[in-house]
């Protein structure tokens, strides 16, 4: 074997491409490698050998230019006469029909890598050949100058003048643009800068997919093209050539070049776990005991995983790196520890280096120099996407030092952001917002290149991808991948980039690839390689397979395919793969590369030690922090008024509110009358404010992502971005804060000095700022919203109990009487009481004067109210305070001052709470098993702790036997018993309009076509041409917009079993989450098989399609989310399967069955819709990004261009000949037979190129002969079709399979296992109700019988009331989740009807509640209000709290049947409960409210009675027994006992009187409690009138759920449909019918 490195120990075995970027624009001190040869000999045995030999360099400190001449031969500058330039050269490489080369230097100069394939058969392609067959006698050897003589010249690559000026540039174009012969010569060309409008000009002048033309080695063919790629990389140098890194140093100080040596990483997890339940902690204690007692037990602790193992390499500057694993390989996991995300994993060993620098240092102290980009394009919606940039910009824009001379900042940005819109084809979209599933915004492919711009921005030296092509078409993923090209050729930056489908024109963008199976390194090396290394262990590609799928299918045993003589010896697991690489020269090279790499990242550090400054010292931030702030808080002003819609809709409902609550304390009298209403005003005003800072819970959860990635991107640090949020709620709050205050207290009659008024605002403002900084602290130290919720349910009860309005501070117990020392609103009540009833000297009036009638005069009487004094009718508002409160005016400013504190504390925690948060932990992805119903050798390794296989391999141990016998054509013949259909379904001149704020929009034009049994037929067509609309169209599921057209089964019309008779398989793959595999395949067959089936036929029908889907050992894992569930190509297969279950009778509908799917995945759902035809089913599907292979399986194709127009309908033929004779005749350029055509004909089109120009393809099609004779066909198919014997499903009329009977306990049992298997939400709902309960009775233990004491009874109530917003905030999701999954896949399938959904919903919650409220009863009852009452009280009680329980359930349930998502739920239930709460008599008393509330919203309010029962019960026959502060007192007059001097008073208005010392009279408010709830007028005799009334309101609140979901699903259109002009036009003509009958 050659030795293996060169005389100067350079690398052996490069990219072409990368290396033809790094010898011309690299000189040999910055460490790249020269390249060597390579050689593949085959011994007499067969075994094939990689060596590589090497070429000597020069050793020359600088490479001159390099061309290749039309005749093959090289020449250097003095050979062809140009002037030469200090710059470096370019040497690039061509691909062609298996030849990898590349011109060699003369003897002056370096040599680049130069690669020939000498064998009769061609063993490894190049990706333009159109397959590879086995390797024999194949070896690679360099080519000398003897041998490029032999090469025929349009085989070799020359260099174009683009490429020549990409030395001025400094830049290599994307990889893709290489040459077959040289293009024209460029005319000359001015050197000086060019103006800003010359450069816009020239990048106008760019098309949008300068590249697609080549894209399979074609050139682009005129001058202008080359102009403008020339002069777009001279703009590029201005961001990153030459003069811009000599000018900064932060260029200088760069870590560029990624290595890792014995990388290993370890994950805790098993791999698979048992799904939980509500019976867990019941059954946790025994199942623990029979574990021990059980054999084999091993610790409960969880094992360790390996998730990679033992893995080297490097990543130099400029390369580009593709990592191909199935999901669940490690993928992710390697990219996260390559961009030094490490937090979640066990343990890291290894090292991993970043241009020599360690990743402890880098992640303390260069953390913007590493970035990892999540699959998900993480935006704030509002933002527009200038907006987004240029906040990057921002805060990535170097300091003075390291911008050019005299280049401002705002220079900086401005040019830089110009740049990136231009260079990725973002310049239309720059004022549109970016947008998400609420706000309308740009497409998915713009958000993509969004994200990279916003990548290249940070100029981070490292940057990792994963799987960010995902739900993109072929021209946009490859739009994408050029343009991380362009970026890392541009940036000088190592890339790394995770793809689950690389089509080839996706895996030449790459230097080098890493192929990854359960953590272990299959291959890693050059792209070119690749291929030809597997093929030497044995496997065969297949024809026309891309050399991405052709790798990931090694290591399927379903997919690969093994050369003749290899069926013995080819590597089968993971680990063999791993051995057989480890052993191999291509490890060996790898290392030594490492090695060689490593020396000259020794002399790079040096340099950059040297270079280093004190700015340079530390690179995580740019900006200074104060900048940061003032930068995240001119982005969150833009994000708030993004978004005015929200904002404003928040405003007017804070002025309704406070108009509301203005009329409820409407002209207050400054009298007794007003004193416990001016508490309450104050207390209202306090409360409501905070709690509309309940917001800022869930916007903390949903920014946190966006705030994670900006961290990692080292925009900013979080603690600026939580000073910032504050900074912007000082006027936004000041704002909210106004509209209420104004209008409430000037309604209200407060005190109308300017100090009491402004003061009392500045309260208000501060403590709301304080709530706001409170709940964003939740939001920033708990990891989730359902903890923050929990946690808030349990606060606000703190909150409000511990005001001191509730409850005076004396009645407090010690054990919670410290609350209202950490309580932000205590203090802020008693400023703002202080400050209104300081200067108040309130009149005593009755029924607060004592006594009166006949004979009382002013000297003889007193007040009630608490700081009277005997003999005085006035009470200052200082001693009523003092007495009452124990609150002092002196205390005011004491109590800002410490609002001020909590304010400045709570954004503290804030801010630590945001700099500690971490991403989601790393670790492999779990599959959850129904107890019982997991395979044995995942059972097994559950009990023991051990790590268990993959469980579909472990099912394979499992199942051996059954696997054998159901293969070959045993299963073909499951497959024929399983799927047949004989219907043909037709379409003709189908239109579909949508009404838009400009008029009207056609998306769907004069479409006709046809789907047979037998035969797969794919909708394909670009992005927005209408795709998937045309397949909701077919499957009758539009509901907007009018469609026309003839759909016809058979030639008769669509039954009324049109829908559930077809299956549609969604893209989104929604499911019953906690359903397992093979209960969703049974709930699909009971509903939407015929009634006359037998349900135990029904269940063996799934049985078998179980096995079909090859699911037999995933049939009793529960469905789940990704990551904690199936994956995603076993919820595709679900997703057809549920659908199967249903036995089709008509066709089969699939949305997008291969999105998301690696390639062997999608190679696997195809394969099977391919047997699914065979045997007879008629399918027609949408499909993205499918190779040549998947192309092949389908018969027939339906192709549409953008306006929904159909460009081709027939059979596609043998290797897709029809479709491409068909626009080759008609003028389209000519396919190469190694293209994809699945990628041709969309080029041909024009698919996806703004500014294409050729002939317009609909019409094309509209007027050849092949149209005409598809229309005739169809019209034959429909005229014999008419003549056959219907089958029974085309007659049935039925809308649904099943009675609704069956509907119903079909849902309900699904309902109540769906909750019994969310523990999560159940637990929540008991533990809610048991904290709360308990936090009620120890704020109100054993309530006394003062006059205090009865409030305290009133306010226990009312606590009961208050938790029924954080209950509605739990239940509501699990509603709407129920309803989502009814709406987007099951209404439309005609599985159940709405009906059953509704009633399944709500029958659910009502045993949870009930026991959850028993537990409510227990915990508060007894200990606090209900110690002395009698059984029947307690009894009653109890069903009037379980009224309760129902009601909140239904009034939730009401809220969300009508609100379209989650959020707006949850901001509909504060104002509802607001409404209903503030009219029950317990804020404002009956006698006290304003006539207009009084006369009729007081007796339409549910919660009056709930009140009037629960009070009256709980104070019946109470004596009430004053303390010492609450009695008046007064003298009697002369000749007069206290008794008679009072005597008739009481008889009238009750209360008892007694002598205190020295003889004054001390009266009692009142005797008993039923005398103090007529106070508020509750009487206990209403008592079973208030039970029924309330029954009455939760039957009102369910009718209103069934009501509400029936308008919402679809009656709200038929309402409309049935008032429109049409429908009365269609009844009009059916009355004149009958009346001509």
């Amino acid at each position: 074997m050659a030795d293996q490195t060169s005389a100067d120990g350079q690398y052996p075995w490069p990219s072409p491409s990368a290396d033809s970027f790094r010898a011309a624009y690299l000189q040999p001190e910055d460490g790249r490698r020269v390249p060597a040869s390579g050689t593949i000999t085959t011994d007499a045995f067969g075994n094939d050998t990689l060596e590589f030999s090497h070429n000597n360099a020069t050793g020359t400190s600088e490479l001159p230019s390099i061309t290749s001449e039309p005749n093959g031969e090289s020449a250097t500058e003095a050979d062809t006469g140009r002037p030469s330039e200090k710059a470096t050269s370019q040497a690039p490489s061509t691909e062609n029909g298996g030849v990898l080369t590349v011109p060699t230097a003369s003897n002056e100069a370096a040599q680049t890598p130069s690669y020939t394939r000498r064998s009769s058969q061609t063993a490894v392609p190049s990706p333009q050949s159109s397959h590879a067959e086995p390797v024999r006698n194949t070896q690679y050897a360099s080519i000398s100058k003897e041998t490029e003589k032999g090469i025929e010249a349009d085989s070799r690559p020359s260099m174009d003048d683009d490429e020549k000026a990409d030395e001025v540039g400094q830049f290599e174009p994307i990889k893709t643009i290489t040459t077959k012969e040289e293009r024209p010569g460029l005319k000359s060309k001015r050197s000086g800068p060019l103006t800003e409008d010359e450069v816009m000009r020239v990048l106008s002048r760019r098309r949008t997919n300068t590249t697609a033309s080549g894209r399979n080695g074609s050139v682009a063919t005129s001058a202008e093209d080359d102009e403008e790629q020339e002069e777009i990389e001279r703009l590029m140098s201005r961001m990153f050539g030459q003069n811009r890194q000599n000018q900064s140093e932060d260029e200088k100080t760069r870590h560029v070049g990624l290595v890792w040596r014995n990388l290993i990483v370890k994950g805790v997890g098993l791999g698979a776990a048992l799904q939980p339940t509500i019976s867990d902690p019941f059954l946790a204690l025994p199942r623990l005991i029979s574990g021990l007692f059980s054999k084999g037990r091993a610790s409960h602790k969880p094992p360790v995983r390996t998730l990679i193992n033992n893995f080297n390499g490097c990543i130099r500057p400029g390369e580009m790196l593709l990592v191909l694993g199935r999901p669940g390989s490690g993928c992710s996991t390697f990219l996260k520890v390559l961009a030094n995300q490490r937090y979640g994993f066990k343990s890291i060993e290894g090292d991993v280096t970043y241009g020599g620098t360690s990743s402890k240092t880098m992640g303390k102290d260069f953390t913007s120099e590493v970035v990892y980009n999540p699959e998900d394009d993480l935006h704030y919606a509002t933002l527009s996407v200038k907006d987004t940039l240029k906040f990057a910009l921002t805060t990535r824009t170097p300091g003075k030092a390291s911008r050019n001379e005299g280049e401002s900042r705002s220079d900086y940005i401005k040019e830089f952001l110009r740049v990136v819109a231009k260079l990725f084809w973002i310049e239309h979209t720059l004022n549109t917002k970016v947008g998400n599933e609420f706000v309308r915004g740009v497409s998915g492919g713009e958000k993509k290149r969004v994200s990279i711009a916003e990548a290249m921005i940070t100029k981070a030296s490292t940057q990792c991808w994963d799987n960010s092509t995902r739900g993109l078409d072929a021209s946009t993923a490859l739009e994408y991948v050029e343009s991380l090209r362009s970026l890392t050729n541009m940036a000088h930056i190592s890339t790394a980039v995770a793809l689950y489908q690389a089509g080839e024109s996706l895996y030449e963008k790459f230097d080098k690839v890493i192929l990854i199976e359960e953590g272990r390194c299959l291959y890693y090396g050059p792209t070119e390689a690749a291929a030809a290394y597997f093929e030497g262990l044995g496997f065969k590609r297949p024809a026309r397979w891309t050399t991405a799928d052709f790798l990931t299918s090694v290591t399927d045993q379903h997919e690969r395919q093994i050369r003749e003589g290899y069926e013995d010896r080819f590597p089968r697991s993971a680990e063999q793969f791993e051995e057989a690489f480890v052993k191999s020269d291509l490890q060996k090279a790898n290392l030594e590369d490492m090695k060689q790499f490593e020396q000259h990242v020794d002399e790079q550090l040096r340099e950059r030690q040297a270079a280093m400054t004190k700015a340079t010292k530390k690179k995580n931030y740019t900006l200074s922090f104060y900048k940061q702030v003032l930068a995240c808080t001119h982005r969150q002003f833009l994000i708030m008024f993004g978004d005015r819609l929200t904002l404003f809709g928040k405003w007017g409902g804070i002025l309704f509110q406070a108009l509301i609550v203005g009329s409820l304390f409407y002209d207050m009298p400054k009298t007794s009358s007003g004193v416990f209403l001016r508490g309450g005003v104050m207390f209202f005003m306090l409360l409501f404010n905070a709690l509309l800072a309940l917001a800022e819970l869930t916007s903390a959860f949903t920014s946190r992502p966006i705030l994670l990635k900006h961290k990692s991107f080292s925009f900013y640090r979080p603690a600026a971005y939580a000073i910032a949020q504050t900074v912007v709620d000082v006027p936004l709050v000041l704002v909210q804060v106004c509209i209420f205050d104004i209008v409430v207290y000037f309604m209200a009659d407060l005190g109308r000095t300017a100090s009491q008024f402004f003061i009392n605002l500045f309260v208000l403002w501060i403590v709301t700022m304080s709530m706001y900084s409170f709940f964003r602290a939740v939001g920033a130290w708990v990891p989730s919203l359902d903890v923050a919720t929990r946690i808030t349910g349990v606060a606000i009860q703190a909150l409000v109990v511990y005001t001191g309005y509730l409850i005076p501070p004396t009645k407090m117990h010690p054990w919670f009487k410290w609350l209202i020392n950490i309580n932000p609103i205590g203090y802020a009540f008693e400023a703002v009481m202080v400050n209104e009833f300081d200067f108040l000297d309130i009149v005593c009036e009755p029924p607060y004067l004592v006594p009166q009638g006949p004979g009382a005069a002013p000297q003889y009487q007193s007040c009630t109210i608490q700081g009277s004094q005997p003999g005085q009718t006035t009470v200052n508002g200082a001693a009523y305070l003092a007495t009452a409160f124990t609150y002092s005016r002196i205390h005011l400013w004491r109590n800002i001052g410490i609002l001020f504190g909590f304010w400045l504390f709570f954004v503290a925690m804030t801010m630590l709470g945001q700099e500690l948060q971490k991403p989601n932990a790393g670790g492999g992805a779990i599959t959850i098993f129904k107890r019982g119903q997991a395979p044995k050798s995942v059972q097994k390794a559950m009990e023991k702790g051990s790590t268990p296989l993959d469980e579909e391999k472990a099912a394979a141990a499992d199942n051996e036997n059954l696997e054998d016998e159901t293969s070959g054509s045993d299963s073909e013949v499951a497959v024929k018993g399983i799927a047949k259909n004989e219907t043909v379904f037709t379409y003709q001149n189908v239109n579909y309009t949508i009404p838009t704020k400009d008029g009207e929009r056609q998306l769907l034009r004069d479409v006709q076509g046809y789907v047979r049994p037998g035969k797969l037929t794919a909708l394909m067509g670009a992005s927005g041409a209408g795709k998937t609309t045309l397949l909701n169209t077919l499957a009758q599921r539009i509901d907007f917009g009018v469609v026309s057209g003839d759909f016809l089964v058979d030639g008769r019309p669509l039954p009324n079993s049109f829908q559930r008779a077809t299956g549609f398989a969604e893209q989104m793959d929604v499911h019953e989450p906690t359903a397992t595999v093979r209960e969703a395949f049974q709930f699909s067959a009971l509903l939407r098989q015929p009634k006359e089936v037998p349900v135990k036929e029904k269940y063996e029908y799934c049985e078998r399609i179980i096995d079909l889907l090859e699911m037999r050992s995933i049939a009793g894992a529960t469905i789940g989310k990704i990551g904690e569930g199936l994956n995603q190509e076993q919820r595709k297969r679900l997703t057809i399967g549920v659908e199967l279950a249903s036995k089709p009778e008509l066709l089969l509908f699939l949305d997008e069955p291969t999105s998301g799917l690696d390639s062997g995945a999608a190679f696997n759902i195809v394969r099977f819709l391919r047997k699914l035809a065979d045997a007879g089913q008629a399918i027609l599907c949408t499909i993205h990004q499918p190779s040549s292979v998947l192309f092949e399986y389908f018969d027939e194709l339906l192709l549409l261009k953008s306006g929904g127009r159909v460009v081709y309908h027939g059979a596609l033929g043998k290797d897709s000949r029809s479709l491409i004779d068909y626009f080759e005749s008609n003028g389209g350029k000519k396919c190469p037979s190694n293209h994809n055509p699945a990628e041709y004909m969309l080029e041909v089109i024009g698919a996806g190129d703004p500014d294409y120009k050729g002939k317009d393809w609909g019409d094309v099609w509209a007027s050849s002969t092949e149209h005409e004779e598809r229309s005739k066909e169809i019209q034959q198919m429909i005229d014999e079709r008419r003549n056959v014997s219907a089958k029974g499903n085309t007659d049935d009329d039925r809308e649904f399979a099943m009675p609704l009977g069956t509907q119903v306990i079909a849902v309900v049992k699904r309902s109540f296992a769906s909750y019994w298997r969310a523990p999560n939400y159940l637990i929540g709902k008991f533990l809610l109700h048991i904290i709360t309960g308990l936090f009620n009775s120890f704020t109100f233990y054993h309530v006394g019988e003062s006059s205090i004491d009865m409030q305290s009874h009133l306010f226990s109530i009312f606590m009961t009331l208050t938790i029924a917003p954080p209950l509605i905030q739990q239940l509501q999701p699990k509603f709407i989740e129920f309803r989502s999954l009814f709406e987007s896949r099951e209404s439309k399938a005609k599985i159940y009807s709405w009906v059953a959904f509704v009633t399944g919903a709500v029958l659910v919650e009502i045993p949870y509640s009930i026991l959850a409220g028993t537990l409510y009863m227990m915990c508060w009852w007894w200990p606090a209000v209900g110690r002395h009452r009698t059984p029947f009280e307690s009894g009653y009680t109890w069903m009037l709290l379980m009224l309760f329980e129902l009601f909140y359930v239904s009034f939730g349930q009401a809220i969300a049947s009508f609100s379209p998502n989650e959020l707006l739920a949850s901001l509909l239930v504060p104002v509802f409960f607001i409404f209903v709460v503030s009219f029950c008599g317990i804020v404002v008393p009956y006698v006290t409210l304003p006539h207009f509330w009084q006369s009729w919203m007081y007796w339409l309010t549910p919660f009056h009675y709930l009140l009037e029962g629960f009070l009256g019960v709980a104070v019946h026959d109470i004596q009430v027994v004053c303390q010492d502060a609450e009695f008046a007192r007064f003298t009697a007059p002369p000749g007069q006992t206290c008794q008679s001097y009072t005597k008739s008073y009481i008889a009238e208005a009750g209360g008892y009187v007694q002598v205190g010392a020295g003889g004054i009279c001390e009266f009692c408010q009142y005797a008993t409690g039923d005398q103090f709830a007529a106070g508020f007028s509750v009487y206990y005799s209403h008592k079973w009138l208030d039970y029924g009334v309330f029954w009455a309101f939760i039957f009102f609140n369910f009718g209103l759920v069934f009501f509400c979901s029936w308008l919402y699903l679809g009656g709200t259109r038929k309402i409309k449909a049935l008032f429109s002009p049409a429908a009365k036009k269609q009844k009009k003509a059916a009355r004149q019918e009958r009346e001509k009958v």
